[in-house]
């Protein structure tokens, strides 16, 4: 089938390795609309130097080449290379090309807890994010490796980002440091939270809006230090939960992208138990922070004072799911997967950006799910 992974032969734009250097960071400063151009899935038996690839995290592009995060918790913690072929009109094959292990400050490979979500190349480094563990009292973290997976730095985070025991203070478990993105100006990062922190909001849930305020962070890249947050509000958890035995709801803030400065392009995933088509619903949000409020001094959002930065829908993943696959040997139903990851990536034939978003399947360790990978087209 054209939606698996296969060793085509294409007369088609190798997109990811042309000539094309843009990186995410040299998108243009108007986006009116995406539109879907095709969808690719990579079988999860799938192997790459005896690793399982999946729980793809996160996608960058940088310098013709495709990089990709997975949220494996056990060593080697890696970072896929991929080509993607597709033009303005086809997509048509995803190549896992070559594997660095992230390595840990002493230059081994990691044997303590670390959850890796989130990456961007910047220069010749890897910029990229761990949840740690909260329930294990393990702390989340921001750190730089060189492109071949040496350790190079971490950035100094915040006492309020620190797990911690208490149950009125500090970040949930798997709510931490999900998303991330090189600034417009290539002078820092900006680094978002998935859930708001205990003393800022609720959790969103379906029945009602909650106050659920999660903080993006902005780090200097000259200092190391964190600067400025604003705070973006979360939806509503788009399902309700059906049938019974494990029940669990999320919404969260699992990937941003800066395109101009202060906006933002912000994924967020709903996802429920109990529904055959996964349970996922997906949006993309154009964010505006410039009059965000500076909330980096305030240590409680509740109650607070502040402006929050204003969001404006860009696109529903629900007006392309019939468009999608559905799981081998399942019920049929299309899927819109874990959508975790998105980048921009190459020009078009046309002169338009494209862009991508990658599914962390879980390593379907929660039922089937899929290697995801969508691609657009990008509208001024």
């Amino acid at each position: 089938m054209k939606k698996y992974f296969l060793a085509l032969s294409t007369l088609l734009v190798i997109m990811s390795c042309s000539n094309d250097t843009d990186d995410q960071n040299t998108a243009a400063t108007t986006i009116s609309a995406i539109n879907f151009i095709g969808e690719q899935v990579i079988p999860d038996d799938t192997k790459f130097r005896s690793t399982l690839v999946g729980g793809l995290s996160s996608i960058d592009y940088s310098n013709g080449n495709f990089y990709l995060i997975s949220d494996d918790t056990k060593a080697p913690i890696r970072v896929y290379k991929a080509s993607l072929t597709y033009n303005k009109s086809v997509f048509s094959e995803v190549k896992i090309t070559d594997q660095i292990e992230l390595l840990d400050d002493k230059g081994m490979s990691f044997s303590t807890p670390v959850d890796p979500e989130s990456l961007r190349i910047s220069g010749n480094s890897i910029i990229w994010t761990s949840e740690g563990n909260i329930n294990q009292n393990v702390d989340p973290f921001v750190r730089e490796a060189t492109i071949t997976g040496k350790y190079k730095q971490e950035f100094e985070i915040p006492s309020i980002f620190e797990a911690k025991t208490a149950t009125e203070e500090g970040p949930r478990q798997n709510g931490v440091f999900e998303s991330l993105s090189v600034s417009y100006n290539q002078q820092g990062y900006w680094v978002g939270m998935e859930l708001p922190l205990k003393e800022d909001g609720e959790e969103p849930v379906f029945s009602n809006d909650t106050d659920s305020p999660v903080r993006i962070s902005y780090i200097n890249k000259a200092t190391g230090k964190f600067e400025r947050q604003f705070a973006y509000e979360l939806d509503k958890v788009a399902r309700e939960i059906i049938g019974t035995g494990f029940n669990f709801t999320v919404n969260g803030l699992v990937e941003i992208l800066e395109y101009d400065t202060n906006k933002f392009l912000a994924l967020e995933r709903s996802f429920t138990t109990g529904a055959d088509d996964g349970g996922n619903n997906v949006k993309i949000y154009k964010v505006d922070a410039s009059a965000a409020t500076d909330v980096s001094n305030i240590e409680s959002l509740k109650g607070k004072n502040y402006s929050k930065a204003t969001k404006t829908l860009l696109f529903d993943f629900e007006t392309i799911r019939a468009k999608l696959s559905s799981i081998p040997g399942g019920n049929g139903k299309r899927i819109v997967d874990n959508i975790e990851g998105i980048t921009f990536g190459p020009k078009l034939e046309n002169g338009n950006l494209s862009f991508v978003v990658v599914a962390d399947n879980n390593f379907s360790a929660f039922g089937q799910q899929l290697n995801q990978f969508i691609v657009f087209e990008v509208l001024p």
